[in-house]
């Protein structure tokens, strides 16, 4: 059964990994699909921090779109996916860094993984996408 608006907003906003998905623009190839965290709150752009020179940054820059899909097992199968424009790319921040590592880890891990990502990453930025598509489900409530 679909969720609600209300349902699939508050879904998105906790701190799943998420699965995103962007157009490879390559006829033989299938679309780039890889783990990402991600932030989002409701009403508002779902945001990811992602390498400057990475391909994710390349495709999505030139599609100008991605989806992102957010899925859990328990305590029922529920999924959201959204798609949509990127409406801002800015340079990643180590305040976004340790916004993001912070939703995903325990405290007391943020700092050592924020400074391994600031030495070892290299140079990100972040990625603002408006939800304009959604599914999603509760598979327990069918």
């Amino acid at each position: 059964m679909a969720l609600s608006r209300e349902e699939r907003e508050q879904f998105l906003a906790e701190p799943h990994v998420a699965a995103i998905a962007i157009d490879s623009g390559e006829e033989d190839r299938a679309p780039l699909s890889v783990p990402i965290w991600y932030r989002y709150e409701p009403g508002g752009d779902v945001w990811i921090l992602t390498g400057r020179d990475s391909r994710k940054h390349r495709l999505i820059e030139a599609a100008g779109r991605f989806s992102l899909l957010a899925d859990r097992l328990e305590p029922t199968v529920r999924y959201v996916q959204v798609e949509g424009p990127v409406t801002s790319t800015e340079p990643g921040t180590e305040a976004a860094l340790r916004e993001l590592a912070g939703r995903y880890l325990p405290p007391d891990k943020v700092d050592g993984y924020v400074a391994f990502a600031l030495k070892d990453h290299g140079e990100t930025v972040v990625l603002r996408m408006r939800p304009q598509r959604w599914l999603s489900a509760d598979l327990g409530r069918v």
